[in-house]
């Protein structure tokens, strides 16, 4: 009897509402989100050097943008996540280009990019979106190499194109550093 009544109670709770679902989704306006329906995808992360204290060093980010994403890509965050000291970058040295870092092709231009103070999550806007079906790569200069050897794990996000995107974390990029040695890869 229970079961009954409280079937009842639903549909007629539906049926009461269901007169006004014209009117309130009407009057509520619809925010339009920007999203991928498929995952980009962050191929590789690597350093030109991986000694310690290196000065010349690149650290490159490739992403791959799957040709049925959906979606442009806007902007990317990467953020450190883990190591033994906060690396510092030289944010306007900042580059974007299709391809890897072993087969730069025609370059990306930038629009901005800034770091959260608090965060010091790095967002890199691009000029324009970086259409679906494309392989592409970001390149951070920082000030130099860590002092300490270890990992070091930098998050990446990335953006869609569109009102109020929401951002999809593709996951890590790993660094090794190591004590002695050229560094060189």
């Amino acid at each position: 009897m229970k079961k009954l009544t409280l079937l009842l109670v639903l549909l007629l709770g539906n049926v009461a509402i269901f007169p006004l679902q014209p009117i309130l989704s009407q009057s509520t306006p619809m925010v339009s989100r920007g999203y991928f329906s498929k995952s980009p995808r962050l191929i590789n992360a690597v350093t030109t050097y991986n000694a310690v204290r290196v000065w010349q060093s690149t650290y490159y980010f490739t992403v791959e943008i799957l040709e049925n994403a959906g979606n442009t890509l806007s902007f990317v965050t990467i953020q450190q996540r883990r190591g033994s000291e906060t690396i510092r970058f030289y944010l306007n040295r900042t580059v974007a280009f299709k391809g890897t870092y072993r087969d730069k092709r025609d370059g990306i231009p930038i629009q901005s990019v800034t770091q959260d103070p608090d965060t010091q999550a790095i967002t890199i806007q691009l000029d324009s979106p970086v259409p679906s079906g494309t392989v592409f790569t970001i390149g951070l200069k920082p000030i130099r190499n860590p002092d300490y050897a270890g990992v070091y794990l930098f998050g990446v996000t990335v953006y869609p194109s569109g009102e109020n995107p929401l951002g999809l974390y593709l996951g890590v990029g790993r660094l090794h550093f190591y004590q002695g040695g050229n560094g060189v890869l």
